[in-house]
């Protein structure tokens, strides 16, 4: 891993001191979590928001994150750069998005030099790769012998879907569709652009195919954090678009939804869920971001108000919006940036039942780091119930300074076990039964 510029060094210390003195005699809050979550109050930030990030130090020798009881962890590819998300192919091949976020125009005043110092020394924001990779474990020892560039040059892409013989890439500016065939490692035909997207900001442009292959539905983040630019530049953001293969013409499924991201299917009810970061700068807990089902036409908050129609006061109100805002199903902690979402069978991990598994990225704007892990949430009669589980954990050290890895993707291999990307650790680690 890169050292961090000594302007990133110097951001670090000021942060860590703005915490101290900010939370300086704050107890230790309880986590937000589950379906009745207990949600402080709001506590404004103001213009210089708690900025906490550990430093990227990545995975030396044999160190592993560590599994929960009964399950072991192997890696399933290292040395990737940045991966992001998968897609496990019929035969068993997984692409991967290799990607980050841009480094952009060039900040716009000291908060923006701290954050994006910050975002290059937490491996955030850099060089993108901007390519798919295949791995291949032809052996079946549950490691990929094989890589190789499948798609290059796409920008920043994340989602991918295959769908008949045609797949399909989320680019930060576009939806592709691309030439599939089984078996091949490389596609050299250039993707054909089937819809257009708004680059920058909440960057990640997640795909999920509807059962019967006939739709695509995008995942599009907020450009900012609570409309900070005003709403017209929201527009088509903060949702998920309903992409109708056949005609071409999109619509939009589901709205008020800051940074959707990962996606799933539930089989029993058969509906399309989540998971959602929220806003930043109100407390360590507030609101929690958040995993929930996504139902047609609905409207989630953003920004005007969180969870249960809590009003955002730092955002001009339109009180027809906060009226129509549905509650979110699942109440995921405070700032745990869950980017990964996949649906786990009963059966698949020793020990545990149905349900989600999230890949948890990790916070930044809180005084107490809280995510870094794969989480499992159980599924009962099609909805979430109890607490979140820990299926990987230890990806920070001990003192918070340096994170080993940090989870994004999460995937259901052909072999059974389950795939998680990690864009610190540059890893693909792959979770069985012990």
């Amino acid at each position: 891993m890169a050292e961090p510029t000594l302007f990133a060094r110097f951001v670090a210390l000021v942060g860590g001191a703005a915490v101290a003195i900010r939370h300086a005699g704050d107890g230790p809050k309880p986590h937000a979590f589950g379906t009745t979550p207990s949600i402080p109050n709001p506590k404004p930030q103001g213009k210089i928001p708690t900025l906490k990030m550990p430093t990227a130090k990545g995975w030396e020798g044999n160190h592993t994150p560590t599994p929960a009881a009964g399950l072991k962890v192997n890696a399933f590819a290292r040395d990737l750069v940045h991966p992001r998300n998968m897609h496990v192919l019929p035969n068993g091949d997984v692409l991967v998005a290799e990607s980050m976020g841009e480094e952009g125009s060039g900040p716009r005043s000291i908060f923006d030099h701290a954050m994006h110092a910050t975002m290059k020394r937490a491996r955030a924001a850099g060089k993108s790769p901007n390519r798919v990779t295949l791995l291949r474990d032809a052996d079946g020892d549950g490691v990929a012998e094989e890589r190789h560039a499948y798609i290059e040059n796409v920008r920043q892409p994340f989602g991918i879907a295959l769908i008949g013989d045609t797949l399909y890439v989320g680019a930060s500016d576009a939806v592709l569709a691309y030439p599939y065939v089984a078996g091949e490692t490389k596609i050299t035909t250039p993707g054909k652009k089937i819809m257009d997207l708004i680059p920058g900001g909440h960057w990640t442009r997640n795909l999920i195919a509807s059962k019967d292959g006939s739709k695509l539905y995008v995942a599009v983040g907020s450009l900012s954090n609570i409309g900070d630019h005003g709403m017209a530049a929201e527009e088509n953001r903060a949702c998920i678009h309903e992409l109708d293969l056949a005609t071409g013409k999109s619509r939009i499924f589901g709205s008020g939804l800051r940074n959707p991201v990962g996606m799933a299917w539930e089989p029993e009810g058969g509906q399309l869920w989540t998971v959602v970061n929220e806003r930043d700068g109100l407390g360590d807990e507030t609101p929690p971001d958040y995993l929930t089902s996504v139902v047609d036409g609905g409207f989630y908050g953003w920004p005007y108000c969180y969870w249960n129609r809590v009003v955002d006061d730092r955002v001009p109100q339109d009180a027809a919006k906060v009226a129509s805002a549905k509650q979110p199903d699942y109440a995921l902690g405070g700032h745990t940036a869950s980017l990964g979402l996949c649906w786990l069978p009963e059966g698949t991990l020793p020990g545990f039942p149905a349900g989600m598994a999230i890949g948890q990225h990790g916070s930044w704007n809180r005084s107490k780091l809280s995510g870094y892990k794969l989480a499992f949430v159980e599924f009962q009669n099609g909805k979430p119930v109890g607490m979140p589980r820990e299926i990987l954990g230890n990806f920070l050290s001990p003192d918070e300074k340096y994170s080993y890895g940090r989870p994004v993707g999460v995937a259901l291999a052909s072999d059974g076990s389950v795939l998680m990307a990690d864009d610190v650790g540059d890893v693909i680690w792959r979770v069985t039964g012990a």
